[in-house]
């Protein structure tokens, strides 16, 4: 019976891990969606929209992963508190 207390505990969702999702899921979504960086115009120094586009996009998912990260890490140890907490 506790080994499905832990997993239902494991799986809650919670707004933190909501912003986690959203925040992995946004760079596959926007490279996803081809029709709208499908073109030329408008160029930036002489690089066409669909280039500078999908460069722009390696610099916001890094930093989106990183914010996950920390937010996962900060996610676990809260976590990690209230059992250590709870058990005592």
């Amino acid at each position: 019976m506790s080994d499905q207390s832990d997993v239902t505990r494991a799986a809650r969702v919670t707004p933190v891990r909501v912003v986690i999702a959203l925040c992995l899921v946004a760079p596959f979504v926007a490279m996803l969606w081809v029709g709208s960086y499908a073109k030329t115009d408008p160029a930036f120094v002489g690089i066409p929209f669909f280039y500078w586009y999908q460069m722009l996009w390696v610099l916001v998912s890094t930093a989106l992963t990183m914010v996950a990260y920390q937010l996962w890490q900060r996610d676990q140890r809260a976590r990690a508190g209230r059992e250590g907490g709870a058990s005592q």
